[in-house]
């Protein structure tokens, strides 16, 4: 019997239901209709707390990620990406970048680096990128524009590197605050479709 592909998507939007969340849902729900088991996380009902930059976690090469101090959810939801084929990562964009939910999760990913003291930067403990990986975002200004003139699709590419994802596909929805409870279009869920096939494909 041949094994799932299993597709994780964490979502860092403040407001369930919205933009990011519809088109999240539509990946997933493309990815379940070609056999894909999927599973969503929000951060906004997660317990994951602010990156102290103790570094605890950066200082020994062996692992696969360092062990972080602070007693949370966080290494709960790192085994759910690490035990996936592929991970979603979506975030609307707040300030020319993604959420403070998106960063305070991004920031703590440094346990997948290697960065003792006396070294002038950090290293990836690991160049492997065995799971696929989608990036969805959101702007109140034009989609070329925010994909061009604002760092939010290079953090979540290298966001998704960190979690050993090879970037397949970006999502970016642009002139997304016309409305309070604007969805997305036919053409975005029709690209949201196509990318959750991806995934699992």
């Amino acid at each position: 019997m041949t094994r799932k592909a299993k597709v994780v998507a964490i979502v860092g939007s403040y407001r369930k239901g919205g933009m990011i969340d519809q088109v999240v849902d539509e990946i997933l729900a493309a990815a379940a209709r070609e056999g894909g088991e999927v599973e969503k996380l929000y951060l906004l009902d997660t317990q994951i707390e602010f990156c102290t930059n103790c570094r605890l976690c950066t200082q020994e090469r062996e692992g696969a990620r360092g062990i972080c101090p602070i007693a949370d959810q966080m290494a709960r939801v790192l085994e759910l990406v690490e035990g996936a084929d592929a991970v979603v990562l979506a975030s609307p964009m707040n300030f020319g970048t993604v959420t403070a939910l998106m960063k305070r999760f991004i920031e703590r990913l440094a346990c997948y680096v290697y960065w003792p003291w006396g070294t002038a930067a950090p290293k990836p403990r690991s160049k492997e990128r065995p799971r696929r990986a989608v990036l969805v975002a959101s702007s109140a200004a034009p989609a070329f524009m925010a994909r061009f003139l604002t760092p939010i699709v290079k953090v979540l590419r290298r966001a998704a590197e960190l979690l050993g994802g090879r970037t397949v596909g970006v999502l970016l929805v642009g002139l997304a605050a016309l409305e309070e409870r604007q969805g997305p279009g036919s053409r975005t869920l029709a690209r949201a479709r196509l990318l959750g096939k991806k995934l699992v494909s």
